[in-house]
């Protein structure tokens, strides 16, 4: 998936426009356009400053993935976690433990 493609998919999950997402990170809504179009790419200071405002790594937005299938697992658990509450973020990872625990029993 290309940057544009996932910077598209971000915006539109979080009920943002791209003209507050601009205005957020303090640049030009026509250059967000373009990012999002794949017709320009940000710098690494921009990409950081995506990474952060949506609460995702910079690995996720790059599309960048290592061999292992469950880096992609791993990201997308990631980036839903970090889109909750913290009382659902406290909540899930209980959820997870007992998971775990039940796991060992089988």
């Amino acid at each position: 998936m290309k940057f544009g493609e996932i910077l598209r998919e971000l915006i539109e999950e979080n009920d943002l426009t791209q003209k507050q997402v601009a205005k957020d990170l303090n640049i030009a809504p026509s250059t967000l356009g373009n990012y999002i179009h794949n017709s320009r790419e940000p710098d690494f200071h921009t990409i950081k400053m995506i990474a952060s405002y949506f609460k995702v790594s910079i690995d996720y937005l790059m599309d960048y993935r290592s061999t292992l299938a469950e880096n992609k697992k791993e990201d997308e658990l990631l980036r839903i976690y970090r889109l909750l509450p913290i009382t659902y973020q406290i909540l899930l990872i209980e959820q997870e433990k007992l998971l775990l625990r039940l796991g060992k029993n089988e």
